[in-house]
């Protein structure tokens, strides 16, 4: 499916953060995990902030919703659905979050240039990408 306007970008980070959470909430809980707990914690903490960050960037930049069309940006390479289930292992859930984290990365990374003329919001995401290189840098160390 196309993400054609600035709401539907705005609203499949929405959609690709709560599943971040999803993943973060489910792995922190898990006690095979329990050496990472306060790292998905903290990512867990990071990826709300992400969604209260994107909420307000559509809120505060409403009036530029309809300015601005999007061409040949489509949601179907950040769809990948991605399970803390399934990892038995502690490298299994960390090369999990290494995909998720490079997913979401991208997703931001093409938007703020697919959104660069609305100045305001291509910087929003650059920020909340830049947060997810972050956690990728972390996951990299361990």
């Amino acid at each position: 499916m196309p993400l054609i306007s600035f709401g539907s970008i705005l609203s499949f980070a929405e959609e690709l953060e709560k599943k971040d959470e999803a993943f973060y909430a489910a792995a922190a809980a898990n006690p095979e995990f329990s050496e990472l707990k306060d790292l998905f914690d903290q990512f867990l903490k990071d990826t709300r902030n992400n969604i209260k960050n994107v909420q307000r960037t559509r809120r505060e930049n409403v009036t530029e919703m309809i300015l601005e069309p999007v061409k040949g940006f489509t949601r179907e390479p950040f769809c990948e659905e991605i399970d803390p289930a399934e990892a038995k292992t502690i490298a299994e859930i960390l090369d999990a979050a290494r995909c998720l984290e490079k997913r979401t990365e991208k997703y931001y990374t093409e938007a703020s240039e697919k959104i660069k003329a609305l100045s305001e919001v291509s910087r929003a995401l650059k920020i909340i990408g830049k947060k997810h290189t972050a956690h990728l840098k972390k996951l990299d160390t361990l």
